[in-house]
């Protein structure tokens, strides 16, 4: 299936499509609806959005559950922290149940907190399939990498856990992320990507302009879902015929 590509004009009006895109979404879910937040710095827009009238007041806060594709190896207070982003942005403002909130314990060593996080989803889900969320956020790296699957890593072949830590040596450093069988498996997958400095990386992920393995990104390919790309147009690539 081949996905949806919507160009925007600016962030600004990618921020307030995504936005109106999870309201419909949490609207129409029956008894609850399950969301996986990004990292990065697109994503802040559109959780200031949702934070704040008109959008808050649309959205059946007690039935959405929150999750996390990937987390830094940092508390929840720290800077760099995923989560620290979500709960200062959306969280903090909106009348979502405690419950209901599902971060990864990245406070912890790195496979542990990958291991936490899987027990954690299956609880939620049960353990005899893979968890299918109704709607998964992803943002996409200036060299292609979405999540925290990044390009060389151990990771890309995960299709056994649900989660796992992944050394990214450019970044010395181990993160906690969600593999490609859990986020295929999901309902819809939307991509949120902005910016001039992604257009070499998308001419790659959405036309096919390599010649050498496929990028992080060009792997997510829903196996019974939606996906659909939110571009501005400084982001888009400019397509070699």
């Amino acid at each position: 299936m081949k996905p949806d590509v919507e160009v925007l004009d600016d962030a600004a009006i990618l921020a307030q499509t995504a936005a109106q895109l999870i309201v419909d979404r949490a609207k129409a879910s029956s008894e609850r609806f399950t969301l996986v937040l990004s990292g990065g710095s697109t994503p802040k827009a559109i959780y200031r959005l949702l934070a704040q009238p008109p959008l808050r007041d649309e959205i059946p806060w007690p039935q959405v559950q929150l999750f996390w594709g990937d987390e830094r190896s940092v508390p929840p207070d720290h800077a760099d922290s995923n989560f620290r982003t979500a709960r200062e942005e959306l969280i903090d403002h909106v009348p979502i149940p405690a419950a209901n909130i599902h971060r990864i314990q990245a406070e912890l060593p790195a496979s542990e907190a990958a291991t936490a996080y899987e027990a954690e989803l299956q609880r939620f889900f049960g353990s005899a399939a893979l968890p299918r969320f109704d709607l998964v956020l992803l943002g996409m790296g200036d060299e292609g990498h979405t999540a925290s699957l990044f390009p060389n890593t151990t990771a890309l072949d995960e299709t056994q856990h649900w989660v796992v830590a992944n050394y990214v040596p450019k970044l010395h450093t181990a993160r906690i992320t969600l593999t490609f069988p859990v986020i295929n498996n999901a309902q819809e997958v939307v991509f949120l990507v902005a910016g001039a400095a992604k257009q070499e990386a998308l001419g790659h992920v959405l036309y096919g302009q390599h010649d050498h393995t496929p990028l992080p990104a060009a792997r997510i390919a829903p196996t019974n879902g939606r996906l659909l790309w939110l571009l501005d147009r400084s982001a888009m690539p400019v397509i070699n015929h």
